[in-house]
């Protein structure tokens, strides 16, 4: 009777620190295609659809728009820096990123919420705010 409390006890935590890898992984994927400026591989981490915000309302973009739209915006603002400043879940079971984006003059506040889909975990919402 313990030891399948402890079995029980040993897969629960597994199952935990499984969530708290995988949310560490997809943060960390994205962030790496953001510092390099790769909308094409910032693409394969985005939901079919997602909603993007660059100084202005969110516009909701399918996967393929969405890449031509970072593209332009790595085109136009290359970056020369980017840092995750924190990474977390909300109560809700929201994933989220928060990070810094610097191209030459400006600096931009980088918001990312993740959602499951399809048992994949995907971008749903990104935000580039000047600041």
């Amino acid at each position: 009777m313990k030891l399948n409390r402890y079995l029980s006890l040993i897969v629960f935590l597994l199952a935990g620190f499984h969530g708290v890898f995988a949310q560490t992984d997809i943060i960390s994927q994205v962030k790496e295609t953001i510092k390099a400026g790769s909308a094409k591989e910032l693409s394969q981490y985005l939901n079919q659809t997602v909603d993007v915000t660059l100084n202005d309302g969110p516009q909701s973009y399918s996967k393929a728009q969405a890449e031509f739209v970072f593209r332009d915006f790595f085109k136009q603002h290359p970056p020369t820096e980017f840092t995750l400043i924190h990474q977390g879940t909300s109560k809700g079971g929201q994933i989220f990123g928060i990070g810094q984006y610097k191209s030459e003059n400006e600096t931009y506040r980088v918001y990312m919420k993740i959602k499951i889909a399809n048992n994949q975990q995907l971008v749903h919402e990104i935000s580039f705010a000047k600041e």
